[in-house]
């Protein structure tokens, strides 16, 4: 196995929408999941994850039960302008449309991430995720190079810089919720992410149509390993799962709601009292798919251990050794997305009861 600082992809790299674009009528194998991990694409219910009005007069205790209960939610109401997510999805959409050779200039290597990319670590050999994506940093200030934000369409660079900060201060204004509903001071958890020396970053994902989507995934079950996670679904195509227990549960996205999910640096610094949470998302025969996923992380050379003013208040172990964020990261840059296991963690799901609802 190579190491991310060969900063080389083992295998050339194919692009998930030319497949698509091919008009083929069966997908490669590399991108064919085993029997156990391929998706059910029936039988959905109306289970749904918790939807928070952050206009509302419980929205704190909403977004509590949530994190412990769930990993997940939804928030409508956040202040972000309904026209600004639209223009965010309709930019990257058109940056996907874009000639190959456009795009192609902007591809990207193990070593960031940062750029247009198809896959997830440098496993030689490993099945494939039927996706394309575009990474991009926009905090700290000095990693955020405008040089490999695309120029086209011409209005997405300066649409992506209103949308960033937008979401960061949302960010915020959750972390001072998360940070009180523990019983902390509404900015422990902010200084434990190095306070306005945050990271911060954006990762598109572009899930085109695929001629047998009960085979494959659009990215394999993981959890987020960084802090929280503010995702812009697609406004019309719904594909994410969510682990619950033994089931997968469809999200069914709310009208200009952000869904949110607890990271694993989150679940460290809250010793397990937050929950992050394995999820996945499937792909689609008659439609392509984008999401607009903003990371919302710990200052990555940060030693992040759970909060010791909680263990104290509570009389409780730490459950987790200390670590920085870059460590983590480091890991599933290796080896791609699988489950939780950068945690120490198996959420493996067992065939005989993993259902979707």
């Amino acid at each position: 196995m190579k190491s991310t600082r060969d900063y080389h992809w083992p295998e050339p790299i194919v692009r998930v929408q030319s497949l698509s674009d091919s008009g083929i009528c069966t997908i490669p194998t590399k991108y064919v999941k085993p029997l156990n991990d391929r998706p059910c694409l029936s039988n959905f219910s109306d289970v749904n994850i918790p939807t928070i009005d952050l206009e509302g007069m419980n929205n704190c205790k909403e977004i509590s039960e949530a994190c412990r209960d769930w990993g997940f939610f939804q928030v409508v109401n956040h202040g972000v302008p309904p026209e600004l997510m639209d223009e965010a999805r309709q930019v990257w959409r058109e940056f996907f449309h874009q000639p190959m050779d456009v795009k192609q200039s902007y591809g990207n290597t193990p070593k960031t991430y940062e750029g247009y990319g198809s896959r997830l670590g440098v496993e030689k050999d490993a099945i494939l995720d039927w996706s394309d994506y575009y990474f991009l940093h926009y905090l700290p200030a000095y990693l955020k190079d405008y040089n490999k934000w695309p120029a086209l369409p011409s209005s997405l660079r300066e649409v992506m810089e209103e949308y960033s900060k937008q979401v960061v201060n949302f960010g915020g204004r959750l972390m001072k919720i998360l940070s009180e509903n523990l019983g902390l001071n509404e900015d422990v958890l902010q200084n434990a992410f190095g306070g306005e020396d945050i990271g911060a970053c954006l990762r598109v994902n572009f899930y085109p149509k695929c001629p047998q989507p009960d085979l494959t995934l659009g990215l394999s079950p993981h959890s987020d390993p960084g802090g929280m996670t503010i995702l812009l679904p697609d406004k019309h195509v719904a594909g994410l799962q969510v682990r619950r227990n033994a089931n997968w549960i469809t999200v069914k996205p709310a009208s200009h709601a952000f869904i949110v999910n607890i990271g694993d640096q989150i679940q460290i610094l809250s010793n397990a009292i937050y929950k992050s949470v394995e999820h996945r998302v499937m792909v689609n025969s008659t439609e392509e798919r984008i999401s607009l996923a903003f990371f919302y992380n710990p200052k990555s050379d940060l030693m992040i251990e759970p909060v010791k003013e909680l263990l104290t208040t509570h009389n409780i172990s730490p459950l987790y050794p200390p670590r920085t964020f870059d460590q983590y990261r480091l890991y599933i840059r290796t080896k791609g997305p699988q489950g939780k296991s950068q945690l120490g963690e198996s959420n493996k799901s067992n065939p005989q009861h993993d259902k979707c609802n």
